[in-house]
């Protein structure tokens, strides 16, 4: 499978790209970055970082620095660190990002390869919504866009009726969601069903040193926020919605047209609404099995 990852990198994202790398069945074609877990320049810094890290040739293309209608937001340094990979400092990558924007890398990356490339966005949808009006084909183009995002019949995480990602740009999910795409939403419903807890990151690394330590180095920050909030572990948002774009028939689905709320108090809300669809939502899953695969693809690797 060619996969594109929209992403914000961010500890899960991390998590979910190394995943990627690892995974026999992936071909990663593609990294784009957008603001949300951090500022975009370090987002593309850190996905920089991890392409040197597996040891990829794979492009990386910096997008969108704040959302297309709302004012930028504050980034959650509390969650992912200042520099998105908890408390490690930053790494210099050797790599450079090319010189197209997110957008213009999607878009040509579809047109030249139609119905092969699934997409899949862990971040803020920014780009996708920007590449859908740059090219009135890209929504025909993409095979699948698999949406790590939304809360349909659970509460939200950032506030109580949204999920980050769809709260920090909810007109470009608006976008995305009435351009005629494949959509495969991956939100709360199901995300927050598979937990990882401080020691199978240090199994991980004692496993696998060289993914494994590095994820057991950034997890101390982001298992302490979900303490805080009376969790034990954390959830498997990002890697979720990549291992979904290789299972689906893991995930039980619903088929209906979706709204997102772009004003007021419950900002960012996705919600039922009337019509025909192509957007299904992962309401349950398979979740010994996802967690397992996504242990065993990063022990395996080593």
């Amino acid at each position: 499978m060619k996969l594109l990852i929209d992403t914000d990198p961010g500890i899960d994202d991390a998590m979910a790209i190394i995943f990627a790398a690892r995974h026999p069945g992936i071909e990663l074609v593609g990294l784009t970055t957008v603001f949300g877990n951090v500022p975009v320049e370090t987002a593309t810094r850190n996905a920089l970082a991890l392409v040197e890290h597996c040891d990829l040739n794979v492009p990386v293309a910096q997008g969108a620095a704040q959302p297309l209608v709302l004012p930028p937001f504050d980034f959650p340094a509390h969650i992912h660190g200042a520099e998105g990979f908890g408390h490690l400092p930053p790494t210099a990558p050797t790599l450079q990002a090319v010189t197209e924007s997110a957008a213009a890398f999607m878009t040509r990356l579809a047109r030249e390869n139609p119905g092969q490339i699934t997409l899949c966005p862990i971040g803020p949808i920014t780009n996708v919504a920007e590449a859908i009006r740059l090219d009135p084909d890209f929504a025909r183009n993409i095979a699948r866009i698999v949406v790590m995002g939304g809360a349909l019949d659970t509460p939200g995480n950032i506030t109580p009726y949204a999920e980050a990602n769809t709260f920090h740009d909810p007109h470009a999910l608006e976008i995305v969601l009435n351009s005629g795409a494949e959509i495969l939403m991956i939100g709360l419903d199901v995300t927050m069903q598979v937990t990882l807890e401080a020691k199978d990151f240090r199994a991980l690394a004692e496993a696998a040193p060289h993914d494994g330590g590095l994820l057991d180095g950034m997890a101390g920050l982001y298992l302490d926020f979900y303490r805080s909030v009376g969790k034990e572990g954390c959830a498997l948002h990002d890697p979720m919605a990549v291992i979904a774009c290789l299972h689906p028939e893991w995930f039980t689905v619903e088929r209906t047209a979706l709204a997102c709320v772009t004003e007021g108090e419950q900002l960012g809300q996705t919600l039922r609404a009337a019509g025909d669809s192509r957007t299904e939502v992962a309401l349950d899953c398979r979740d010994y099995t996802i967690r397992s695969l996504f242990l065993d693809v990063i022990r395996d690797a080593a």
